[in-house]
């Protein structure tokens, strides 16, 4: 799985267990008290939960715009190379063509 991949993966396996045990609270066969409970400890846990997922989010930012910049320099450095590439056969296309053209002669002599 590819770096850009497998951080979106990871946030989503995180939210998904997350919304998961929510609902399984919801729907178990406990108390109303019990499911409070629970609930409480879920909601003193979503802080660090959601600290976490913003940690890789923005982890996972920084490795796009890493790759980004790369790529952006490998692009640029392409499109100077195409340049200069251009501009060099403009170049010896225009010597070509201001080169006087050669004396043909048909070897038949009028006199």
């Amino acid at each position: 799985m590819s770096e850009k991949q497998s951080g979106g993966f990871i946030g989503g396996l995180v939210l998904g267990a997350a919304m998961g045990a929510v609902a399984g609270l919801l729907v178990a066969p406990r108390t109303g008290r019990e499911t409070r409970r629970i609930l409480k400890k879920s909601a003193d846990a979503l802080p660090e939960l959601v600290e976490d997922l913003s940690t890789t989010v923005h982890l996972q930012a920084d490795r796009l715009s890493e790759t980004a910049l790369v790529n952006w320099e490998h692009t640029l450095t392409r499109l100077k190379e195409a340049i200069a590439a251009g501009q060099e056969a403009s170049r010896q296309e225009y010597e070509q063509l201001s080169q006087p053209a050669p004396v043909v002669s048909n070897g038949s002599s009028q006199d």
